[in-house]
């Protein structure tokens, strides 16, 4: 029998504010300030969409954290939160707010759809609509939108998830055989057209969101009820329970707040110049586990966290016997390809060493 060998890595150090190091975020944030400091600074313009009781909820919230807010549990090593200002040298401007409202009757009414597709889909749009109809006006530009989703559409937007049968449910959508069809319907091709549109996104509200506003370049932050409203939503001993994640969460938001913004709060301490990490994912195009198809994409890894993602071609690159995706030479050459060109363009020099991770072992042709 082989004895397994326990191997403990250090923690990787973080850059943060005038170059300083350290091992926790909160901590280097707290002793030296941001990665950014001198980059984003000052007042901030936010927008809030959601019903009108979660838009209350979401900026009282905000008031909260440029307040400290404090751990009390003496029993969980969580640091306190000395307060958004303090940390990241950001505020909110309270006084104009951006808001656009949903109404809580029409999240109700697509919860009643019993197709996932048709439900997400229209779920989607009762946030995107208004928020590329606001873009478009410019009235005034908003640097990041607080998007407030009740639990229902957490729980029933995400994959798999199904509704509880009910006499007001409605079925509302299309056969797998019609959401493909070419052929034309002479008497409902119109409202066809409208359902089919909802199967070509992924079942995820998160994700879906994410992808109708790309093209347009609004900047949102998804918030559920129950992380900032739970006090009206728990019993006194789950309000107790969720009281002990206050700093952790004020922290997180904050944190993603800023990087949304624009700025990093930190970046990684020792990355190795001229060094470059690919990750190679795929997306099967078809749920059926005989078809082949898939999209490969490869996403780089840089020293600041962030990551730049180059899209591959489609083709058979799925094997249902083995349950293995592989590319072609040429597709795997043109994918690394296009990875080490707009690494040339950002740095100015290809990298000297490149780490390719996939889920899988690659093949003699790859």
């Amino acid at each position: 029998m082989i004895e397994p060998i326990l191997k403990y890595i250090d923690e990787p150090l973080l850059t943060f504010n005038s170059n300083q190091k350290a091992i926790d975020p909160r901590d280097g944030l707290m002793l030296f300030g941001p990665f950014d400091q001198m980059k984003i600074r000052g007042i901030k313009n936010i927008g809030v969409i959601g019903t009108k009781h979660l838009r209350s909820k979401m900026i009282l919230y905000l008031k909260k954290i440029h307040s400290p807010v404090f751990n009390l549990d003496s029993n969980i090593a969580r640091p306190n939160f000395p307060g958004l200002e303090p940390i990241f040298g950001i505020s909110v401007n309270f006084n104009n707010i951006v808001q656009i409202d949903i109404k809580p009757d029409d999240i109700d009414k697509y919860l009643k759809y019993t197709d996932s597709h048709q439900r997400v889909h229209n779920w989607v749009n009762l946030y995107v609509n208004p928020l590329v109809a606001y873009t478009e006006k410019e009235e005034m530009p908003v640097d990041v939108w607080f998007v407030v989703i009740p639990e229902s559409i957490y729980q029933f937007g995400r994959p798999n998830s199904k509704i509880p049968k009910s006499d007001e449910n409605v079925n509302v959508g299309l056969k797998k055989l019609e959401r493909n069809s070419a052929q034309l319907d002479l008497f409902h091709q119109e409202e066809k057209d409208l359902l089919r549109e909802a199967y070509e996104f992924e079942v995820n509200f998160h994700n879906q969101l994410k992808a109708k506003i790309l093209s347009s370049k609004i900047v949102t932050q998804i918030i559920r009820e129950s992380k900032i409203a739970y006090e009206d939503m728990f019993t006194q001993k789950q309000i107790d329970e969720e009281r002990k994640f206050d700093t952790a969460k004020a922290w997180n938001i904050s944190n993603t707040l800023y990087y949304k913004l624009g700025g990093l709060p930190w970046k990684l301490g020792d990355v190795r110049d001229g060094v470059c990490y690919l990750g190679l994912v795929y997306k099967k195009i078809e749920s059926d586990s005989k078809n082949k198809n898939a999209c490969c994409a490869a996403q780089m890894f840089l020293d600041s966290g962030d990551g730049m993602v180059f899209r591959g071609n489609v083709g058979p690159w799925w094997n249902p016997k083995n349950k293995e995706f592989h590319l072609s030479e040429k597709d795997a050459f043109e994918i690394i390809s296009q990875s080490m060109e707009s690494y040339y363009s950002r740095f100015g020099n290809y990298p000297q060493e490149i780490f390719i991770h996939a889920k899988t072992y690659f093949d003699d042709v790859e």
